[in-house]
């Protein structure tokens, strides 16, 4: 039976060496860039090579996290950056930027590659796509259930990476934008400031309090060693504990901790499988809130998964830092070897390693007859027992010399360092790992530069979710109106009834945010309306799960792929154009960034890299509260008022998040697949920026609409369309446009 592996983290390199001390069997770590734990230590090039030549000494592996996403004018380091860490042997990269996934799987053959929970992979459609595009592991959402997991594995047969311990966030990874919107500090990036760690009071529709105020987004600690044997038995492949921020004697004492109640699974199986209290006790002494949970292994959400009280960590217990230091973080461990020389006038030397199952011969020069005064035994000796700074330690020497013998120090030096390097490589090998690689070039292609563009006038389009919203958006000359599939579903005949007898435009329907595994009859009862009701010409996709449903539903129909599903650069544009037509920027690039990537993909036509559908289209949300926070767990449910799936509450209910300051977030709760979303407080309105925004190369501007009333929406529609109106709303924001995000 292949053993689950343990998957450590190490924010520097005293933690790496602890947790491969404390048996973990692979870690994953940053370096200098493109990490998503901008403020962990991390580790320098050197340190890197230098701890996966390590760890394959032990027999172990490193996993390189390159989870953030990466703007175009980044991606030229990339190749420098991965290209000595390639070569070092580096185990794996966990990916969260479809661009970086495309230029890593391209330009390094056989470098794994490791979709980051930030990837939001919430079931088998989403991980089948992207092990159509190389995937060899994935780190699924931290919301799926153990049945969820189950049927992942059993569906793609990819590797499972599962969190088994460490702080959760609210909301699903890498659909967070809440620290970026607040203060330009990204989750995405690696640079969160933590906002759902704060304290917030629930309040509905009648802006009454619902609930005690507290910390209603902050998440208890994950701690699963009470039911291993259900992980396990689910068919997950890598346990992770979370904590690159964190001190080596957290990252030690953890693994110490799951290592030891592993290895008793597989000695004695679940039926005799007991967690000693002591042992609970010693991991709620490292830095565990004030109380744990199994994560949503268990669970889809509620109260009980919340610390609202007391949202810090506890005092850190000296004592028990102290004994961890003293067992685990005392640096490498060294492989013992023996070493002999043959050193005779006239013969090549050679030098012969033997220790840890390993044996060899290395030869070098041959060895001069002394001139002057030969070298003694002794002499060579003192050269043999050096090691320098390899993972070898000799244990004993003998030399084998001849009358006369000599060797310039320089040649023994080498021939010795030269055993010492093979014998590392060989004990790499024997545990069938990889001792080096061999360098690659870079596939990066410069794109057309100074190319004079068409400019077209942008296309307008218009997403709704009731009919007030639909009548007036019917009134304007849009191009496209996109309608939220929910609503669509519920309310199909009283929407054909508003279409019927007009000069409509091209209908799309708009996506869920979040779909799960059990959403496949969602979408078999959504086709199966398209076909009975009014035309339907294509989806807007706001995840991977869709992205590859609509594919197996619905081929003739037009994909567009939303602010979600990152195009964040040339090389993600190019990757998603083979499942698309048209992308939406990211909310987090600016209006020059959004600008320039837009017109290097329309400027890609008639190249060789252009994708079978043509360059991408690229466009932009115009109006639109943005979406800061998706999240599983529900505000409703922990204010006590959820009414369960019998008596789901109503799209248009908006409850709130009120701040410290009173500055109010709406909610909207998705009942029908179970999450919310919460919006910023002021709506993000570029009618300002008409301007530049129209030398933008924008296929179309997109103008959202959640809770506004006919006439709200009409006056905001005047605004864009006929420049008449003076925009209605008091309080916006133009989000990211002129800052962007670190």
């Amino acid at each position: 039976m292949q053993k689950v592996e343990l998957l450590a983290p190490a924010g520097n390199y005293e933690a790496l060496a602890g947790a491969l001390n404390a048996g973990a069997d692979a870690v994953y770590l940053g370096g200098a860039k493109f990490g998503a734990r901008a403020y962990a230590d991390n580790f320098s090039e050197e340190e890197i090579c230098r701890a996966v030549r390590y760890a394959h000494i032990l027999g172990k592996k490193v996993y390189l996290t390159v989870n953030t996403l990466v703007k175009e004018r980044e991606f030229s380091t990339l190749y420098d950056y991965i290209s000595p860490l390639y070569e070092a042997g580096l185990d794996g990269v966990i990916i969260q930027d479809l661009g970086v996934w495309q230029y890593i799987r391209e330009t390094f053959p056989g470098m794994a590659l490791h979709a980051s929970t930030q990837m939001t992979v919430t079931g088998s459609q989403g991980a089948l796509l992207l092990k159509e595009i190389g995937a060899a592991r994935i780190v699924p959402a931290r919301e799926l259930s153990l049945s969820e997991i189950r049927s992942m594995k059993e569906n793609t047969g990819l590797e499972l990476e599962c969190f088994i311990h460490g702080a959760m966030c609210y909301s699903y990874s890498g659909q967070c934008l809440f620290s970026s919107i607040l203060g330009g500090r990204s989750g995405n990036r690696g640079r969160c400031a933590q906002p759902c760690r704060l304290p917030y009071q629930i309040l509905d529709q009648a802006g009454g309090p619902k609930g005690d105020a507290g910390y209603v987004l902050s998440l208890k600690d994950m701690c699963t060693l009470s039911f291993l044997p259900r992980l396990i038995e689910a068919g997950i492949d890598s346990f992770k504990i979370e904590g690159r921020m964190k001190r080596p004697e957290y990252a030690a004492g953890v693994t110490a901790v799951y290592r030891k109640y592993i290895d008793l699974y597989y000695e004695n199986g679940s039926r005799n499988y007991r967690v000693e209290q002591a042992d609970m006790d010693r991991l709620r002494k490292l830095y565990i809130r004030d109380e744990v949970q199994t994560g949503y292994y268990e669970r889809h959400n509620g109260r009980e998964m919340i610390t609202v009280k007391k949202p810090g960590y506890l005092g850190q217990d000296d004592k028990l830092l102290s004994e961890i230091a003293g067992a685990y973080l005392n640096g490498e461990r060294k492989a013992r070897a023996s070493v002999t020389g043959f050193f005779h006038a006239g013969e090549a030397a050679r030098i012969r390693m033997d220790g840890e199952g390993v044996s060899l011969t290395i030869e070098g020069q041959t060895v001069e007859q002394a001139k002057n005064r030969p070298m003694s035994r002794e002499d060579f000796l003192k050269h043999l027992r050096k090691t320098g700074n390899s993972f070898v330690e000799i244990t004993e020497e003998q030399a084998d010399t001849g009358d006369g013998a000599f060797m310039p120090v320089g040649r023994l030096n080498e021939l010795r360092r030269n055993a010492v390097e093979a014998f590392e490589n060989r004990l790499i090998e024997k545990n069938g790992l990889l001792p080096y690689r061999k360098r690659v070039k870079d596939t990066l292609q410069n794109g057309p530069q100074n190319r004079i563009l068409p400019l077209k006038r942008p296309q307008l389009h218009v997403a709704v979710q009731n009919i007030a919203q639909l009548q007036t958006a019917l009134k304007y000359p849009c191009e496209r109106i996109y309608l939220d599939s929910d609503w669509y579903l519920e309310e199909s005949d009283q929407i054909g009834q508003c279409l019927e007898g007009r000069s409509v435009p091209a209908i799309f329907l708009a996506l869920p945010y979040i779909v799960r595994e059990k959403d496949g009859s969602y979408f078999r009862e959504l086709f199966s309306r398209t076909e009975e009701t009014f035309p339907v010409e294509g989806f807007l996709v706001r995840n991977l799960e869709s992205l590859s449903a609509i594919r197996t539903f619905a081929a003739p129909y037009e994909i567009v792929t939303d602010t979600g599903i990152y195009c964040f650069n040339r090389e993600s544009a190019r990757l998603l154009g083979k499942y698309c037509k048209e992308s939406y920027l990211p909310w987090e690039l600016n209006g020059k960034e959004g600008g320039a990537l837009t017109k290097e993909i329309a400027a890609c036509a008639g190249r060789e890299e252009t994708v079978d559908n043509g360059p991408l289209r690229m466009s932009m949300v115009v109006y639109g509260t943005i979406p800061m926070m998706l999240s599983a767990n529900c505000v409703r449910k922990t204010a006590g008022v959820c009414r369960g799936q019998e008596s789901p509450c109503s799209r248009q209910e908006k409850y709130e998040l009120s701040d410290r300051y009173h500055v109010r977030f709406p909610v909207q709760c998705r009942c029908r697949h179970c999450y919310n979303i919460i919006y910023n407080s002021v709506p993000c309105s570029l009618h300002q920026k008409r301007k530049e925004l129209a030398g933008m190369q924008l296929f179309a501007w997109r103008l959202d609409f959640v809770w506004e009333t006919g006439s709200q929406t009409d006056k905001i529609l005047d605004c864009f369309f006929h420049k008449k109106q003076e925009f209605p709303a008091a309080e916006y924001t133009a989000g990211h446009y002129a800052r962007g995000v670190e």
